[in-house]
């Protein structure tokens, strides 16, 4: 069985104090960075890009997972590498071609991460689970900030959670997308293994808040 894993996701944070508080959550026990990137694009949003994931990769010391939201991510691929990026997770939606994409994180050094939205079908997955270091689950729609919790969302993680114990039984599920301490455990149960959360870490107390979703994810 893995370690469940949180991911605080720096989206939420307050960039005036973004290195104290970085330094909070790697205090806290949290185990990697979330670190989106959006375009305005395949997403509504603009986000930040390579000047602050290197910012982040010279004050924090967790690995850091690059989340592209991006159109037609593959042109990025070795900027964000060379910044510091630990894995990059790409979406399925977004990639001309799927497969190159993913041999391109792989032959950059970096882990292998593929996204789905909501309204993708999660079989969308299975050709490429071979290639995968994770799969990552969006539980809301992906660019829209403070969305609930998708319920059949969980559905989709059983699905896949059974297909990965068959054929690639070391391939992380992520989940993103309110994940906080009323959903948190219904994810575990389902299948999930690494947890993007938000505010559930940066709003209030931040040791506090890792501690009690690390309890929840281990009760």
């Amino acid at each position: 069985m893995k370690t469940v894993q949180i991911a605080p996701s720096v989206l939420s944070a307050d960039f005036l104090h973004l290195g104290k508080q970085l330094e909070d959550v790697e205090k806290a026990g949290a185990d990697l960075i979330h670190f989106d990137v959006m375009d305005g694009k395949f997403v509504p949003e603009i986000s930040y890009g390579e000047p602050v994931l290197r910012s982040i990769k010279k004050q924090c010391g967790l690995p850091v997972d690059v989340h592209l939201m991006i159109e037609e991510p593959f042109v990025n691929l070795e900027s964000f590498a060379a910044a510091g990026a630990d894995s990059i997770t790409v979406h399925l939606e977004a990639c001309k071609d799927v497969r190159r994409t993913l041999e391109k994180i792989r032959s950059l050094g970096v882990s292998a991460g593929l996204a789905i939205r909501p309204d993708t079908p999660v079989e969308a997955v299975f050709p490429h689970l071979d290639i995968l270091d994770m799969v990552l689950v969006m539980t809301v729609y992906p660019g829209f900030g403070g969305q609930p919790f998708l319920e059949s969302s969980l559905e989709r993680i059983s699905c896949l959670k059974a297909v990965l114990e068959k054929t690639s039984p070391d391939t992380h599920i992520q989940v993103d997308g309110g994940i906080n301490r009323n959903t948190i455990r219904r994810a575990v149960e389902a299948g999930a293994d690494i947890f993007v959360a938000g505010s559930a870490v940066f709003k209030g107390d931040i040791t506090a808040n890792v501690s009690e979703l690390r309890m929840l994810m281990n009760s």
